[in-house]
């Protein structure tokens, strides 16, 4: 099902606003409510939206939406130990993306003074290398989610069929055994999907208080992700062997 126009203008609304009335979509976009009540219904089945009485909001799980802010201020330690693990990754002149989040943030902070470029749809990422003379920087973006630190919508998506990615680092709310891989809502994960199609090396950056989680929207499957790193806690969590998934403990 292709979108229209106004259906990727409803989403950027959705997006800033989180929820809103049929009545206000109405009055915004000058269209009937029949029209609009379609368009939700056609966005509800593609799954963007969740219809509510008299409006519509994102689709995403409330139980595990948490602001960057609060995000930040959890497992600090861990977060700042996978960063480092992950910056080994890294060589001078790479190409690489990094994904909103807390742990890429420690990870931007970890490559200072490389010279690479970085490609990325985080507000504190691109805060913390705009300064770097050595960094060249690209923003893909989009529309601006103040609770995640991020852009999102159809237009990073597009951005990222321009480019090849040597490595990319993402966040994941939830990883299950069986090597599926969630985030909050559909918006954040149709652009980690994109991104792992146009990356050679795909890195997932998670804390072992992801394991055995999941959130609403899987982005990856066993064999779309090339490495986990995480921390000592997964030896006690799920067991993701036999998936061909390289797993590094960060210590």
């Amino acid at each position: 099902m292709k979108h229209i126009p106004r259906h990727e203008e409803i989403l950027k609304i959705i997006t800033r606003l989180r929820t809103i009335s049929v009545q206000d979509l109405t009055a915004r976009l000058k269209v009937s409510e029949v029209t609009i009540r379609k368009d939700l219904s056609i966005l509800e089945e593609m799954g963007y939206i969740t219809r509510s009485h008299g409006g519509a909001g994102l689709a995403e799980d409330a139980r595990t939406l948490r602001t960057l802010n609060v995000r930040k201020n959890i497992n600090i330690e861990k977060k700042k130990a996978i960063a480092a693990r992950a910056r080994s990754l890294i060589r001078e002149e790479d190409t690489i993306y990094l994904d909103s989040g807390s742990t890429c943030k420690y990870l931007a902070e970890q490559i200072r003074t490389m010279s690479i470029r970085v490609i990325t749809n985080s507000l504190e990422v691109m805060n913390v290398l705009a300064e770097e003379s050595s960094i060249s920087l690209v923003s893909l973006g989009g529309n601006y989610r103040k609770e995640a630190g991020s852009f999102l919508g159809p237009l990073p998506i597009e951005t990222l069929k321009n480019f090849q990615i040597e490595t990319s680092f993402l966040g994941s709310t939830g990883i299950l055994s069986r090597g599926v891989f969630s985030s909050q809502n559909i918006l954040e994960s149709q652009l980690k999907q994109q991104v792992l199609r146009v990356s050679g090396r795909r890195v997932i950056l998670a804390d072992s208080t992801k394991l055995g989680h999941t959130a609403f929207s899987v982005f990856a499957r066993a064999g779309d992700v090339d490495i986990l790193i995480t921390d000592s806690g997964y030896k006690n969590s799920e067991d993701l062997t036999g998936i061909g998934l390289e797993i590094i403990l960060a210590e």
